[in-house]
């Protein structure tokens, strides 16, 4: 068989490849000083450009002005006239001096008391009931009413079920407030005091307008008593015409929503009886 024969290893030759190395000292020192020479010629020139200028004199500046502020006048906003009562002078009642004949005197009807007795007198035709306090501040009216029920088959109280109501309507002239509270004149059985009070909670959130509670007062006795009744009030404040309209709409709005909570509890039966009795 052939036999493969192994290359023969060739000898580098070392002498040939094997240079003297050059010497490279000298050569770096050469450089060096010449980039000693290049540096200092550098330095040199930016000496010879940083010289010191020479100063000019400078001009003086003028003391600049001081800027004179003009006093600007601001517009004068008249306050609006105002009568006796501090109505404005759109009011429907700025102006006007009312006043009413009694036992004692001429008694001041100031503006609210005003619009309560135009409602009550002028509009209804009622004989003048309303008590007026000697410094024409406060004002009452007490007058009673009959509240029947409904006749579309729907409510606990039908016409048959009448039931008679107190009303008292105050005035309050520094407050411009007018308040009704109208009261079912029965007092509540105590047994029933638990009943009627969760009624209340449960229709008060339902009654859009006033709010039905608990009055308790002491009768001539000296024993304690609780009625019902509703409560419901208006500001006058800020109206300049139709105060006579909103006393109106106060009373036809609580009276309505006083009989749909009243026909309401009678869903109790208990409640119903007492308040039929």
């Amino acid at each position: 068989m052939a036999t493969k024969k192994s290359p023969v290893k060739k000898k580098v030759a070392t002498k040939v490849v094997k240079k003297a190395p050059a010497k490279k000292i000298p050569a770096k020192k050469a450089v060096k000083k010449v980039v000693k020479k290049v540096i200092k010629k550098t330095i040199s020139k930016k000496v010879a450009v940083k010289k010191p200028a020479a100063k000019k004199p400078t001009a003086k500046k003028a003391p600049a002005k001081k800027a004179v502020k003009k006093s600007v006048k601001k517009p004068v906003t008249k306050s609006p006239k105002v009568d006796q009562y501090g109505l404005e002078q759109d009011d429907e009642f700025y102006g006007l001096y009312f006043a009413k004949s009694t036992d004692e005197g001429l008694v001041e009807v100031k503006p609210c008391t005003f619009s309560l007795m135009y409602w009550w007198k002028g509009l209804l035709g009622y004989p003048d009931m309303i008590e007026i306090s000697r410094d024409s501040n406060t004002a009452m009216l007490q007058f009673e009413s009959t509240f029947g029920g409904g006749d579309s088959g729907e409510t606990e109280l039908t016409e048959q079920d009448t039931l008679d109501i107190d009303h008292i309507i105050e005035v309050d002239e520094e407050e411009k407030l007018i308040s009704l509270y109208s009261y079912v004149p029965i007092p509540v059985p105590d047994k029933l005091i638990s009943a009627l009070g969760l009624a209340i909670l449960n229709i008060n959130p339902e009654t859009r307008y006033g709010t039905l509670e608990i009055c308790s007062t002491t009768n001539e006795e000296g024993e304690d008593e609780h009625f019902l009744r509703y409560r419901v009030a208006t500001y006058l404040r800020g109206i300049k015409s139709g105060k006579v309209e909103a006393i109106e709409s106060m009373i036809t709005n609580g009276s309505e929503f006083f009989g749909i909570a009243l026909d309401a509890m009678c869903v109790d039966k208990s409640i119903k009886k007492w308040l039929l009795s």
